[in-house]
């Protein structure tokens, strides 16, 4: 038996954590954690992220999301090469050395609800990113497209 007197804690005036997943839409978050986990099959890793909605309704509320970095399904490691680029780019950083350059940074997210299914509830993945247009932070801008090669001078016998 623990002594819980001297923590002055009455449950009336706390409201307790939901787990039940945010309405889908886009919320202004940060990325709170991240950190490089094994895959299930021991062969690939990939970066989880603890995205923590900042504004609104649901703000403090968390979203969870996971880059395939590594994986044998070269699908799954491009869609996690688009999202880091999409977050990257969202916070203004192109080339991280470490998923901590992207923490506490604001970004907007699209949350999706999966539905429940089978012994599984109901949850929220995270469907896109972009900047928070109510930063300072302008994206560069796209790479120009290559100029074609200069077209090579007629000779007098071309028209």
């Amino acid at each position: 038996m623990s002594n819980l007197s001297g923590y002055n804690f009455n449950a009336e005036e706390i409201e307790p954590s939901s787990f039940d997943p945010i309405p889908a839409g886009w919320y202004k978050a940060i990325i709170s954690a991240s950190e490089m986990k094994p895959t299930r099959d021991g062969y690939g890793e990939y970066l989880s992220l603890t995205l923590q909605v900042i504004e609104g309704q649901y703000a403090n509320r968390l979203v969870f999301a996971r880059l395939n970095l590594k994986n044998a399904n070269d699908k799954a490691v491009d869609i996690a090469r688009k999202d880091l680029a999409a977050i990257c780019r969202a916070v203004g950083v192109m080339s991280p050395q470490s998923s901590e350059e992207l923490h506490d940074k604001p970004l907007m997210i699209k949350v999706k609800v999966r539905p429940a299914q089978g012994e599984y509830d109901a949850s929220n993945d995270v469907g896109g990113y972009k900047a928070d247009e109510g930063t300072d932070f302008t994206p560069p801008p796209p790479p120009k497209a290559p100029t074609p090669a200069a077209t090579p001078a007629k000779k007098p016998w071309q028209k």
